[in-house]
């Protein structure tokens, strides 16, 4: 079957002589690999085709396993992202986590134009760390693990919400972060922000200026999101962690110790 698809690359890696296996993020057809033979070789028509956060049309024949690449075309190659150390190291994130925490039936048309429009706004100039964050927040969405950042998500409470509870997958009151749960001190405007990135489409991202202290706190309130519900070792983690510690304070311990025994679950 040949298929035509728009998609961008969230991972590459060699195969055999010259060729490369490409994973895509498609707009109709989930997650797939892709074979491009010779992508590799110095005079290869389809090599630029295979670097990571390409974004392109692909046509390739479908079988039992992977496609196989017959042609193709860059919309958009986001080289920029690829020649500046800093930028790579949050679209990789962006794409890793892309890969690694959506299953191919939660990998839609919708995460499709996120993906796009985090890397567009990288490439952009926009905040990354805010931009990287709001992806968080749409891979939390689209895996099922909408945090409750309205109302206090043990007792219902809509004021005074100021830290998280990461395992209960939302925001604590006050006099809930008194009953043993373990919680995570983050403020008002951290939570606040936190609420507006749910809310948000990256398409429709505009400028967010965010004071040091408070992006900090967000910082630690998406990552602990993340680590409680897509609980994923990923490379490009560890080097983009040490990237924010050069801008970030320390982080204040989650406190107390136990967490009262509730695991993650999935919203809807």
């Amino acid at each position: 079957m040949l298929i035509r698809v728009q998609g961008v690359i969230i991972r590459s890696m060699d195969y055999g002589e010259g060729g490369k296996i490409v994973t895509l993020l498609t707009e109709s057809h989930g997650k797939t690999g892709v074979l491009i033979r010779g992508a590799s070789k110095p005079r290869s028509r389809y090599g630029s085709l295979a670097l990571p956060f390409t974004y392109g049309e692909f046509v390739y024949f479908k079988g039992s396993g992977l496609g196989t690449l017959s042609s193709g075309e860059i919309i958009r190659s986001h080289h920029r992202l690829r020649e500046n150390i800093d930028l790579a190291a949050y679209a990789s994130y962006a794409a890793e986590l892309t890969d690694r925490a959506l299953q191919d039936e939660e990998a839609g048309s919708w995460i499709f134009a996120q993906l796009l429009a985090c890397l567009d706004a990288l490439e952009d100039g926009k905040d990354p760390a805010v931009t990287t964050h709001v992806y968080e927040m749409k891979i939390l969405q689209a895996a099922g693990y909408a945090p409750v950042l309205h109302a206090c998500v043990s007792c219902g409470r809509t004021d005074g919400l100021d830290a998280l509870a990461p395992a209960l997958g939302g925001a604590v009151c006050p006099a809930c972060r008194a009953d043993g749960r373990q919680v995570l001190p983050l403020g008002e405007k951290a939570v606040k922000l936190l609420r507006l990135f749910a809310a948000v489409d990256l398409r429709r991202l505009g400028g967010v200026n965010v004071g040091p202290e408070t992006k900090a706190a967000v910082r630690r309130g998406m990552r602990a999101l993340v680590d409680a519900h897509l609980p994923h070792k990923l490379k490009s983690r560890a080097f983009l962690d040490s990237l924010d510690a050069l801008e970030q304070p320390a982080a204040p311990p989650i406190r107390p110790e136990a967490d009262g025994g509730d695991g993650p679950r999935r919203s809807g």
